[in-house]
């Protein structure tokens, strides 16, 4: 027998946490967001979570991203790695609280980077979990990099690798906004909104932001997307969604229609 599609499902850091503050869990906004998920009844799904202001601000403190330079940046790895799993915590304890079969997987201890890129990931117990029927979850991390020492391992590049590596048919991108705009909607109130981008059309846009005299009009949005490109070119579809809108989670992963952006699927 087949097993059912496989959808990776990305909860951005800015949706479960308050960037404005530090360790700061948007608690309610976690609750509802697993019930959702629950909810849907998805046969097979990978979960991977952002960490927001719990990763970030010792992240940046320590320059994780750069790699080792200095012994005091160690601290800060440990930090880093330490309030993840805090987050992944809170959200893991949602999920098991609505009896979804979730099993945390700690992406530092399954993978390594090369100059902030994948190189090696030992996948086969998350292969494992989801042909029992569980559902794994992971997080952006602070992962051990061949090259640099250490670095910061983004959800959005685990989410691209995880939907190759699992052939995955679909993405799906829980944010804080509607989808992808042509600017910052948070700035621009007339910003408008992609509702379907092809690849072709996706490559256009990632060309034209590339551009050094052009800044990343979208708000920082378009640099996730980025990420997503690896997968967008193996067929796979990206929709983009407003998180915090209660029940798009849940109608976007029972394949409903819901307001937002459509990336690759012709």
């Amino acid at each position: 027998m087949n097993n059912p599609e496989l959808t990776v499902l990305k909860i951005g850091g800015s949706v479960i946490t308050d960037k404005n503050g530090e360790l700061s869990p948007r608690t309610g906004e976690i609750a509802r967001l697993t019930e959702e998920i629950r909810k849907s009844n998805v046969k097979r799904l990978i979960i991977v979570h952002g960490g927001g202001s719990f990763g970030h601000p010792s992240a940046q403190k320590y320059a994780i991203k750069e790699g080792l330079k200095e012994d005091s940046q160690k601290i800060g790895f440990s930090e880093t790695h330490y309030v993840m799993t805090m987050l992944n915590g809170l959200f893991m304890d949602s999920l098991i609280w609505d009896e979804v079969l979730a099993v945390s997987v700690t992406p530092s201890s399954c993978i390594i980077t090369e100059s902030g890129r994948i190189k090696h990931f030992e996948d086969s117990a998350i292969r494992a979990l989801l042909n029992m029927g569980f559902i794994p979850v992971l997080y952006g991390d602070a992962v051990v990099d061949s090259k640099l020492g250490f670095t910061i391992l983004s959800g959005d590049q685990l989410v691209s690798e995880l939907a190759i590596r699992l052939n995955a048919q679909r993405i799906i991108f829980g944010v804080d906004v509607d989808g992808l705009y042509d600017a910052d909607p948070k700035i621009e109130k007339t910003a408008k909104l992609f509702k379907h981008l092809n690849r072709e059309e996706l490559k256009e846009l990632q060309n034209k932001l590339c551009m050094p005299t052009v800044r990343d009009v979208t708000g920082g949005m378009f640099g996730k997307v980025v990420e997503l490109m690896p997968a967008v070119e193996q067929g796979i579809s990206v929709t983009i969604v407003n998180a915090l809108k209660p029940g798009n989670v849940c109608k976007v992963l029972e394949g409903k229609p819901v307001e937002g952006t459509v990336i690759g699927k012709e």
